[in-house]
């Protein structure tokens, strides 16, 4: 069952690989369906689809069960968000090293990085980024070249695929930060 434009629903007759969690505090991606306590929601995923192997800028999102770190928000566009997990505010100056050269790789930094790096910048004009939550993919510790800058964050209206990342609706994302906290996690599955 999906939402259109957003909006989670009670998820009835979906098939037991959907609905059966590994724990209440485990978010489930599984396609293009969000699943989290009974309510499922539309979201959008990499433009390269899955893999079990991701690689730095392939715009696959990677499958596995991680960590859900913190959040960070957009303060000038988005009220401080109800959640478990720790809140940092983004900055003008905010970004997030996606050079797999560098000590720093998928990691924060301030930009501009020292050194030269390359870094996301988390500032967007866009919405996407006024809500990030880091899913702990490649973190403990990062491995150079196997992907960074994994994040659930806000949906374009027309849910175009990321770059990897796990995208929803604002109101979703806002909805489903009231739950989690430092031990949730994200599971995310190809297919049933």
């Amino acid at each position: 069952m999906r939402a259109s434009g957003g909006g989670c629903q009670v998820s009835e007759g979906l098939s037991d690989s959907v609905t059966r969690h590994p724990s209440p505090d485990t978010v489930i991606v599984q396609g293009n369906t969000l699943v989290f306590r009974a309510k499922t929601c539309r979201c959008a995923v990499g433009k390269g689809g899955f893999s079990a192997n991701k690689k730095e800028g392939d715009g696959c999102t990677p499958l596995g069960v991680y960590r859900l770190r913190e959040c960070w928000y957009r303060a000038d566009r988005t009220p401080k968000p109800e959640t478990g997990l720790p809140l940092r505010i983004i900055h003008k100056n905010d970004g997030w090293c996606d050079d797999p050269k560098s000590p720093v790789y998928n990691r924060h930094v301030t930009l501009p990085p020292a050194g030269g790096v390359s870094a996301e910048r988390l500032w967007h004009d866009d919405h996407v980024y006024d809500l990030i939550v880091p899913i702990g993919y490649n973190d403990a510790p990062a491995v150079p070249g196997r992907g960074s800058a994994i994040f659930l964050h806000v949906a374009t209206p027309d849910y175009a695929p990321t770059e990897g990342c796990v995208a929803l609706a604002e109101k979703d994302l806002l909805a489903l930060l009231v739950h989690v906290h430092t031990g949730s996690s994200i599971e995310i599955r190809e297919t049933a």
